[in-house]
């Protein structure tokens, strides 16, 4: 699957990569090593994350993020 992360909201980022694991906020949290609480506050936008955190988050589900410069067109 491929995602857009322009057309998206910081906290539909987190939970779209939490789904696509198929895990629960607790089991997501418990397999990223990152409180449940927070994981919470990620989805419900109360809470921001760094793009560190989303690296670790993302290298450990198996997401790779790609970053990719627009034609000026």
């Amino acid at each position: 699957m491929k995602l857009e992360a322009n057309n998206y909201k910081p906290e539909e980022i987190i939970k779209i990569i939490r789904e696509w694991c198929e895990l629960t906020q607790k089991e997501f949290g418990k397999e990223v090593d990152i409180k449940e609480s927070t994981i919470k506050n990620y989805e419900q936008g109360r809470r921001n994350y760094t793009f560190k955190t989303l690296m670790e988050i993302s290298k450990e589900c198996g997401v790779i993020i790609t970053i990719e410069k627009k034609n000026k067109n």
